[in-house]
């Protein structure tokens, strides 16, 4: 009955939240195309036969099919199949995986999977080897939910952990992935698979081997964190802050915080455990709709887990001291910026759960890198040190690297290029306008770019806030932006690249690369030349 109420709750909520935006198409579409780019194979980790993969679905198993063939890992995309697996297609914008059915099936897929009303469009030979679903989409998500139920009921005390938030989430669920894999195998969310379509594909990765699982859902809209939450039915969940973010399908920030309550309030309980940012008030008050544990973190009381005597050391990380109920300990964190602290008392209080404490991230944290575009340090030969931040923006996450970039010593000239800040709705010129002049009023802070579309109201708002305008500069794009600054940076310089994924800010630092070789770059070609040599 548990396993009927998810899925018949997640085609619910699904349709509700199509319904309740007046611009709900536009969002779903924009959420289905960012993964028809990106490889969905799962490789081997499914491994069901066709008779139990007829029996999650509720359908009849096909003609064409052995009951005990073997299906190992599902795909959405026809060019990455791989030999066995089943192959789902789904409706998307550009593309309707219907049309690659036969494509897989040929390349080695064991069968597919499709939606009622297209089977007749197929070959009768090949309609043998489909099953037959009313909506795909739904089908991934029941899959997904009976995989976490096989692999809970494989061995007592597996868990999943889900991570949620306006900024932080990822670096977060990275924490508490490497935390936990210092006793466990884990899975975690890789690269932005954290909706709709990436949430169900991890999950369906779960095998007898993995202990535990950590999982990142993102949202932009309401009703999203509560589909994602009824198909992993998280033990633990996370929320590491609510900030501004996506108002373009927001009214305001009190919203924002309603959708990412989602999360709690659809936690496993009562066996669940909440883990809120208390630092935050809007998250704090989220232990009102939980029906279990609540582990707070902050830096200050009531958190049970705290980060005191926090000392930054600029680009080179912070140090702090862990606060638990367990104890007291110094620890280290490589990670840039006082926000990455936090990211590290989130993760550990969620570690808490497993056991996992100050010892494990005394090891744990000097081995950890950030997440690709998330607070890179990258340094030139030549002296000069770029913070590419690039993988996306928000006000609160700008402010954050701004203050880290005006008080990191030991540079001459300290650079801020902001690239537009997108889904911000009708509030964006004067939120861009709220960055501008907390930057000017950064005195370390010697120069200022704006990439794009509303940064021109941050330049603005910085000059008058009292920022020189001579050492201020506007550029139409990022292009244009990386040809003028990969010849206006020089030794002593330390730049910060920051903006919104539709910007590409990251093609700032290509233009530089192209020009400058990275620090070490010489020795590392040399040396993989002589062992290439023998």
């Amino acid at each position: 009955m548990r396993q009927a109420y998810c899925i018949s709750g997640i085609r619910m909520l699904r349709q509700d939240v199509a319904s309740r935006c007046g611009n709900g198409t536009r969002i779903w579409r924009s959420r289905v195309a960012r993964l028809e780019s990106e490889d969905q194979s799962l490789g081997d980790t499914m491994r069901w036969t066709a008779a139990q993969l007829a029996e999650a679905l509720g359908v009849p198993l096909p003609a064409g099919l052995d009951p005990m063939a073997g299906l190992a890992g599902v795909s959405i995309d026809s060019r990455t199949i791989q030999p066995g697996e089943l192959f789902l297609a789904i409706r998307g914008p550009r593309h309707d995986g219907h049309g690659f059915v036969e494509r897989a099936l040929s390349m080695g897929a064991g069968a597919g999977l499709v939606a009622r009303d297209s089977l007749a469009s197929f070959p009768e030979n090949i309609q043998g080897k489909l099953f037959v679903v009313d909506d795909t989409f739904a089908s991934l998500h029941r899959l997904a939910v009976r995989a976490c139920e096989i692999w809970r009921q494989g061995r007592a005390g597996r868990k999943i952990a889900g991570v949620a938030g306006s900024v932080g989430k990822t670096t977060t669920k990275e924490i508490l992935a490497a935390l936990l894999s210092a006793r466990f195998r884990v899975l975690k969310t890789q690269g932005n698979l954290n909706n709709e379509y990436g949430l169900p594909l991890t999950l369906l990765k779960l095998d007898n081997e993995l202990e535990a699982a950590v999982v990142e859902l993102g949202m932009s809209h309401r009703g999203e964190l509560a589909v994602l939450a009824q198909i992993a039915r998280p033990e633990v969940g996370v929320v590491t802050r609510v900030a501004v973010e996506h108002l373009e399908f927001f009214s305001s920030i009190d919203e924002i915080a309603l959708a990412e309550r989602e999360l709690i309030e659809n936690l496993s309980w009562p066996e669940a455990t909440a883990v809120l940012n208390s630092d935050d008030e809007r998250v704090a008050k989220f232990a009102d709709v939980a029906r279990g544990a609540v582990a707070r973190f902050g830096t200050q009381a009531p958190a049970e887990f705290r980060a005191e005597a926090i000392e930054a050391r600029g680009i080179e990380g912070s140090r702090f001291d862990f606060v638990s109920p367990t104890g007291r300990a110094r620890l280290d964190l490589p990670l840039i910026g006082r926000h990455n602290v936090m990211n590290a008392v989130g993760a550990l209080a969620a570690a808490s759960v497993w056991g996992i404490g100050a010892p494990e991230a005394e090891r744990v944290f000097p081995t950890l890198l950030p997440a690709d575009k998330r607070g890179e340090v990258i340094r030139f030969e030549n002296g000069f040190t770029v913070i590419n931040d690039t993988y996306n923006s928000s006000p609160t996450a700008l402010q954050a690297l701004a203050e880290l970039l005006a008080s990191t010593p030991g540079y001459q000239r300290r650079i801020l290029a902001a690239g537009e800040m997108l889904e911000l709705g009708d509030s964006a010129a004067e939120l861009h306008r709220d960055c501008g002049r907390a930057a000017g009023a950064m005195k370390n802070i010697e120069w200022i770019f704006g990439v794009r579309g509303h940064a021109a109201e941050f330049v603005r708002a910085a000059v008058e806030a009292g920022h020189a305008k001579e050492r201020t500069k506007l550029f139409g794009d990022s292009v244009e932006a990386g040809e003028f600054i990969a010849n206006f940076v020089r030794p002593g310089d330390l730049l910060l690249l920051k903006g919104s994924r539709g910007v590409r800010m990251e093609k700032i630092l290509e233009a530089i690369e192209g020009k400058h070789p990275r620090a070490g770059a010489k020795n590392s070609t040399t040396a993989d030349a002589q062992e290439s040599q023998g």
